[in-house]
């Protein structure tokens, strides 16, 4: 028996104890602290509850996570053999649906299909990167602060890292700048969960649906066009499922790592002034903050293929698993000293890894790297308006999210 039979009907609990919600107050909170106590508990894997109750088994371990994410065939991203979801466990309302939920794209496959499909996604990325991710970048980087320049003070999460990566998505994606911008709040409520998630995401895919619709009559040079004239034959959905994909995924991890790495640099005069001054490149802390706080803390999902053994604890047909990221990076067993550089140290888990890694990872770098060196060369004197202790973060189940980072420029 594993620990979720109880959940699931049979008499015998889980040793007596309740499972740890990934969600709530206290996951909102010190999700750190709950992946330090789980560790403690359990070992490298460790039975958790995600919304409404569901179970799941929340990945800790450095190498075990490798071993998930590397090993499809024991560990697929189809959620058509999730067990919960075939015994009714999980309603089509849950705000689970939204991150773990099948649909025709490239993550909820794998092998031949998956292959097909992640190739005119990387095509379409491809040759949105050559027409200039670093010059829309720059544009959009210029356009928020003209927007701030003036006032001598912001707040560089909502007035700034929030926004960026939308609207250089906008133009990679074929959307005008003003759905993109309606878009951010959306995309932020699928991934903090909660009765909206459901309502978000269908929002999302509606004006999506409009946008293919309109570049089957009006082509351009953008990722929805490509992936029309793809000539791997994608169908309607899947042109919008993968659109939706690139979207969420690529805004919502974009603009959290640009908020942590603008709190990095401005938290550290010394680096700081390195960036300001050219002896430090952006790329090296960037890498630091993939390493401590990757944008994805949590990622959904994987299901096992059939009965095994992960972490010492036994994993039914069926069953989700989750990867926690940001554990896997402070995993002691390979980080013992987290004190110690993790610089030219590219073995992060923030991209994910295996067949489903990241395709966009470049693009997401170049954003923030223009994005990084627009602001300190636009305002002089840029420094931390609160002190860094009074920074706050909120969590949901995936991400930690900073909530805000006031600051002050100028004379």
């Amino acid at each position: 028996m594993n620990a979720f039979d109880a959940l699931r009907g049979c008499p015998v609990a889980h040793h007596g104890a309740e499972l740890t919600r990934l969600y709530g107050p206290e996951a909102a909170t010190d999700p750190a602290g709950i992946y330090e106590r789980l560790r403690k508990e359990h070992g490298s894997v460790a039975p958790v509850l995600l919304e409404g109750e569901v179970p799941a088994w929340l990945v800790l371990g450095y190498r075990d996570a490798r071993r998930v994410l590397d090993n499809p065939r024991q560990f697929t991203r189809d959620a058509r053999i999730w067990r919960d979801w075939l015994d009714g466990r999980v309603e089509e309302s849950s705000p689970l649906i939204p991150m773990l939920g099948w649909r025709p794209d490239c993550v909820s496959q794998d092998g031949e299909p998956h292959r097909r499909l992640r190739g005119a996604v990387t095509d379409g990325l491809q040759a949105a990167a050559g027409r200039g991710i670093r010059r829309h970048a720059t544009h959009y980087a210029n356009k928020q602060i003209d927007a701030f320049a003036d006032a001598g003070r912001a707040d560089l999460v909502g007035d700034y890292a929030e926004y960026l990566p939308m609207l250089v998505l906008s133009r990679v994606l074929g959307l005008p700048e003003a759905e993109g911008r309606d878009l951010v709040e959306s995309c932020a409520q699928v991934l903090k969960g909660g009765e909206d998630a459901v309502t978000h995401d269908a929002r999302i895919q509606e004006i999506l649906g409009a946008l293919v619709v309109r570049k089957r009559s009006e082509p351009g040079g953008d990722l929805a066009t490509a992936l029309l004239e793809h000539h791997a034959g994608l169908d309607e959905d899947e042109i919008v499922s993968h659109l939706r994909l690139v979207l969420i995924a690529a805004h919502t991890t974009t603009s959290n790592l640009l908020a942590r790495v603008l709190q990095l640099v401005l938290t550290d005069t010394t680096r700081l002034s390195g960036l300001i001054s050219g002896q430090l490149n952006i790329s090296a802390v960037v890498e630091e903050v993939m390493w401590d706080s990757p944008p994805l803390a949590v990622l959904p999902g994987r299901f096992a293929a059939g009965d095994l053994e992960l972490g010492g604890h036994r994993i039914r047909e069926g069953d989700l698993l989750v990867l926690g990221l940001a554990a896997g990076n402070q995993d002691p067993e390979i980080r013992p000293d987290t004190g110690v550089s993790v610089q030219g140290n590219q073995a992060h888990l923030a991209f994910s890894s295996g067949p489903h890694e990241c395709p966009g990872q470049n693009m997401g770098q170049a954003v923030i790297e223009s994005a990084v060196d627009v602001l300190l060369h636009r305002l002089p004197g840029l420094r931390l308006a609160v002190p860094p202790e009074e920074l706050s973060s909120t969590a949901s189940t995936w991400e930690s999210r900073l909530d805000r980072l006031p600051v002050a420029f100028g004379g």
